[in-house]
């Protein structure tokens, strides 16, 4: 089993900041992907930001120049740097990782219990 716990949400004002961060425990050996998603209300959970345990990134296009995901495998944590951030980015942000060798589905995985990120103008 793996348990994953988030932390760094909270209420910041447009064009501020916040760093969140997932923390995997457990059986971690074979974590490959570790991911940040969003659900905002009544919208569907989307997918912010992706790092490999190589390091390879991926970003929603909204979100490019603007969050930076990061991980230290050491730890077993994952980050993601949000900058310039807007309303429309308010949601419940969940971290989220997936093991080598099996195949998920686009909301599969391991997932932690979200942690609230609001953006007031």
């Amino acid at each position: 089993q793996v348990q994953l716990v988030e932390s760094g949400g909270g209420l910041v004002q447009a064009g501020g900041s916040l760093r969140l961060s997932c923390v995997a425990s457990g059986n971690t050996f074979n974590i490959n992907v570790m991911g940040w998603y969003r659900q905002a209300p009544e919208k569907q959970r989307e997918l912010v930001a992706s790092i490999t345990k190589g390091g390879t990134t991926n970003y929603v296009d909204s979100v490019k120049g603007r969050f930076t995901i990061s991980r230290d495998n050491a730890k077993n944590t994952v980050y993601l740097s949000m900058n310039s951030l807007r309303p429309e980015d308010t949601a419940v942000y969940y971290c989220n990782a997936k093991r080598t060798g099996i195949v998920y589905g686009a909301l599969g995985g391991i997932w932690g219990q979200g942690t609230q990120v609001t953006v007031s103008s």
